[in-house]
């Protein structure tokens, strides 16, 4: 079995490709209309990828509080100035709850929490 993707309800397809690509640095795969009012757009390649879903018929996304995205970054605190300097607050963190690594979180524009890695 292969994992293929994490699909992402969204309320703002501009917002959240904004995000993704800026913040996150996913280019996108494809995107298409997937039925009226409905948009679907896959951004990734190799082994990470996201496929995020618009529809217009549904203003709300609800994700759990318990879960996340993680993403590795070279390096945590040029990744933290990145964040700020696009407006996005610290959801919590850093941490480092061992020598090896530390991280953070902050939220996407659907309330998704994005958690930020750096092996160190």
């Amino acid at each position: 079995m292969k994992f293929c993707w994490s699909t992402l309800m969204v309320k703002n397809m501009e917002e959240s490709l904004k995000f993704y690509k800026e913040i996150i640095g996913l280019q996108v795969d494809r995107r298409f209309k997937a039925g009226p009012g409905v948009e679907i757009t896959f951004l990734g390649d190799g082994e990470t990828k996201i496929e995020l879903v618009c529809n217009e018929a549904s203003n709300e996304v609800n994700f759990g509080q318990d879960i996340s995205l993680g993403f590795e970054v070279n390096s945590l605190d040029e990744t933290m100035a990145l964040v700020k300097e696009k407006g996005i607050d610290i959801h919590s963190g850093p941490f480092q709850p061992n020598p090896h690594t530390k991280f953070f979180y902050v939220l996407d524009p659907n309330g998704l929490k994005i958690q930020f890695v750096e092996n160190i």
